[in-house]
C-alpha cells in the first residue's frame, strides 16, 4: 500500500507544479501581449512637425488635428512620381479628397543639391505634374526619417484623431503607371485607407511595401 500512496503523492506533486508553470506561462503571455499592446499603441501616432511651403508659410500638424491628412513623398524628377502623377493612381487624387475635407500635402525630404530638391525645381514640378496641393520642404531628412520614408511616392495617412493608419504605397503597380498591377487587379491603397477612416472601421491594408525612388537624404 505505502508504494501506491508514493505514487499517487508524486502524481498530485507533478500535477500541482504543471498548474503552477503553465500560470506562470499564461501570465507571462498576458504581460508580453499587453507591453505589444501598448507599443503599437505609442507607434501608431503620427509624428508631429512644422514645415515651410514653397512660398515660405508654415504647415504644423498639430493644426491640423481634427482633419485626415495625407502625407506623399515627393521628388519631382523620379520617374516613379512623373508616373504617377500624369498616367497613375496619383492623377487628380489629391484634388478629389481635398474636395471631402482631407488635408493633402507632399513632403520632399531631398537634401539641397540633390535629385528634384530646392523651391524652383519643385515650384516647375508643381506646375508640369499639375500637383494642386502644397509642397513641403524637409530638406534636413527629419521628418521624412521619423516617418520612416524611404521612397517616392511613399504615401501615410493620419487619421482626425492624429494616428497614422497606413504607410506604403499609392497602389500595386509598381510601375507607377497602373498598368501592371500585382494580382492582375489595380488596388489604390490610399483610396481604401480614406473608404476605411470615413466609415471609421479599421483599415484594412494599414501596411505595405513602398515602390518608387529612393529618398535622397543628406545623411
Amino acid at each position: 500500500m505505502a508504494p501506491e500512496r508514493t505514487e499517487s503523492a508524486l502524481d498530485s506533486s507533478s500535477g500541482a507544479v504543471y498548474i503552477t508553470t503553465m500560470r506562470t506561462l499564461l501570465c507571462s503571455i498576458a504581460l508580453a501581449a499587453s507591453l505589444l499592446a501598448l507599443d503599437a499603441r505609442a507607434e501608431s501616432a503620427a509624428p508631429d512637425f512644422t514645415l515651410r511651403d514653397l512660398d515660405g508659410g508654415t504647415v504644423n500638424l498639430a493644426d491640423l488635428r481634427g482633419k485626415v491628412v495625407v502625407l506623399e513623398w515627393f521628388n519631382p524628377e523620379c520617374p516613379f512620381v512623373q508616373r504617377s502623377h500624369t498616367e497613375g493612381s496619383l492623377v487628380g487624387m489629391a484634388k478629389r479628397h481635398t474636395a471631402k475635407g482631407v488635408a493633402w500635402y507632399a513632403v520632399n525630404s531631398n537634401a539641397p543639391g540633390k535629385q528634384g530638391s530646392g523651391v524652383e525645381a519643385n515650384r516647375k514640378g508643381q506646375s508640369a505634374l499639375r500637383v494642386d496641393n502644397p509642397v513641403l520642404l524637409d530638406e534636413t531628412g527629419v521628418v521624412g526619417k521619423a516617418y520612416g520614408a524611404t521612397n517616392t511616392p511613399h504615401m501615410f495617412v493620419i487619421d482626425a484623431a492624429g494616428n497614422l493608419v497606413y504607410s506604403g504605397a499609392i497602389d500595386n503597380s509598381p510601375d507607377g503607371e497602373g498598368k501592371s498591377p500585382e494580382g492582375g487587379t489595380l488596388v489604390n491603397y490610399v483610396d481604401q485607407a480614406l473608404e476605411d477612416v470615413t466609415a471609421k472601421r479599421p483599415v484594412r491594408t494599414p501596411k505595405t511595401k513602398p515602390y518608387g525612388c529612393s529618398v535622397k537624404y543628406g545623411s
